[in-house]
């Protein structure tokens, strides 16, 4: 998968691919996940990265709220990326950009 800022870029990329006599990989634009403010989230701006997220969740907690903020679970219960993959579908995945709550995760 590939962030849904990328998609205007797509299409040169195939392109190059098959000027170059390779095949291009399949690709899916996912929602990004945004600022509570509507910006996109950035390591430039420092927002939360991976290694905070790993000191505030177990990764069965992380998935799981991912999960939940992407569509593909009713709530954000902790879920293993091999239950999740069991049960993944597309059609799922929220088309729409996502913006984070103020106080993510709620609760929190």
């Amino acid at each position: 998968g590939r962030g849904r800022d990328l998609r205007p870029s797509t299409p040169r990329q195939i392109w190059l691919h098959r000027v170059m006599g390779i095949s291009p990989p399949a690709s899916w634009h996912t929602p990004l996940l945004l600022a509570p403010d509507g910006r996109r989230l950035s390591k430039r701006e420092l927002d939360m990265d991976m290694g905070q997220l790993r000191e505030r969740f177990a990764p069965a907690e992380l998935t799981g709220q991912l999960a939940a903020l992407l569509g593909l679970r009713p709530n954000a219960a902790p879920v293993t990326p091999r239950e999740l993959a069991a049960q993944f579908s597309w059609g799922r995945v929220f088309k729409e950009d996502i913006t984070l709550p103020a106080r993510w995760p709620e609760g929190d």
